[in-house]
């Protein structure tokens, strides 16, 4: 069989998560051996009870078929093996198994770029609402991709701000990537996929909501981004457990200044009190990185000329070479290496590792 099968079964099996796969991994070398391990080999590492169910599973669990139905859903498989697997989450302590991905991946370089989190409470006040309005759309403005979990409130806006200013966002969720969670954000769900977003899971397609999964996405929500920004939640808010995922792997938190007579107060005081970086502006975030704010889409409109607009437009999607570019803009070759030359002075685009010619980011 293919490694890949081996992992998805491997995800498919309850009993085995990260740290035991890790353990796993490190005594067979790799997850070949790992997998055909017998019940005596194993049995020491994960259980007796866990290496019997395990040896059972094997025996009924079809990885080909399992392979199929899930490629028929149009959901991609990344190993730990894959190269478009993030090196900031293969880090963490216990990185998933597997990512399954829905959306164009290939459209993501994870090692490049600004991945920022935005979270918080699910019922949001107005102020929280305009605040999460305010970061998320600025952030995408000038290149971040926004990082979420699909939730109602907080997480929702994050998202849908990031949208609507062309930019990119990743949801994380925490059931199977097929499931729509809550259901009343399908349509954001979609729009997602289609605009180019991603939405990624660890649990396999078809695992319904479960105690305990949510709170196990909130470390890849983290462990995807440069840092964190928790808008609004009281004491008991989750998103006190992503801030503390983000310390724990060495990221950056952040708070902006909430009424002290909101409730939803509680949750960026207490991360304020324990050392947050305070968040008045993006500019605040920025600095935090020694990134400067790159000129928003609005304002590099403006100063383009009519055929340099349709050359940003044509690369808003990805990054193009100059031939496929001319004929995406439909026009000669000869008449758009100038104006890319201008468009490289000006910083408005660039060129990735394969020659390609991509809008700036940071």
């Amino acid at each position: 069989m293919k490694n890949i099968y081996y992992y998805l079964a491997f995800s498919h099996f309850l009993g085995i998560g990260p740290m035991k796969f890790r353990k796993l991994l490190d005594t067979f070398g790799d997850v070949k051996q790992a997998y055909e391990a017998s019940f005596s080999e194993i049995k020491p590492l994960i259980g007796e009870k866990t290496a019997a169910d395990f040896i059972d599973f094997k025996n009924k669990f079809d990885a080909q078929k399992k392979y199929q139905e899930i490629v028929e859903k149009e959901i991609m498989i990344i190993t730990q093996e894959d190269s478009f697997y993030p090196s900031s989450i293969i880090n963490i302590p216990d990185p998933p198994i597997c990512l399954y991905v829905k959306g164009d991946i290939k459209k993501y370089n994870f090692d490049e770029g600004f991945y920022f989190a935005v979270v918080g409470t699910r019922k949001p006040s107005p102020y929280g609402q305009q605040i999460t309005k305010m970061f998320s759309l600025k952030l995408a403005e000038t290149g971040a991709t926004i990082v979420s979990g699909l939730a109602q409130g907080i997480d929702t806006i994050a998202h849908q701000s990031a949208l609507n200013c062309h930019g990119k966002t990743v949801a994380f969720l925490g059931c199977g990537v097929d499931i729509v969670y809550p259901p009343g954000n399908r349509k954001l769900y979609e729009q997602i996929i289609k605009e180019n977003g991603l939405v990624i899971s660890e649990f396999p397609p078809g695992r319904t909501v479960l105690p305990g999964l949510f709170i196990a996405r909130n470390r890849l929500i983290s462990g995807l981004s440069k840092g964190v920004l928790v808008v609004e939640g009281t004491n008991k808010s989750g998103a006190l457990i992503t801030a503390k995922y983000a310390a724990l792997q060495g990221k950056e938190v952040f708070a902006p200044p909430v009424p002290l007579t909101s409730e939803l107060s509680e949750a960026p005081n207490i991360l304020l009190k324990q050392g947050a970086v305070l968040a008045t502006s993006v500019e605040d975030i920025l600095n935090e990185f020694n990134l400067k704010a790159a000129p928003s889409k609005k304002e590099v409109n403006l100063t383009l000329t009519a055929d340099e607009k349709k050359i940003y437009d044509c690369l808003s999607f990805q990054p193009l070479n100059a031939d496929d570019l001319a004929l995406e803009c439909k026009t000669q070759i000869h008449n758009l290496l100038p104006l890319l030359s201008i468009m490289e002075v000006k910083k408005i685009i660039d060129r990735n590792e394969e020659g390609k010619f991509q809008l700036r980011d940071f």
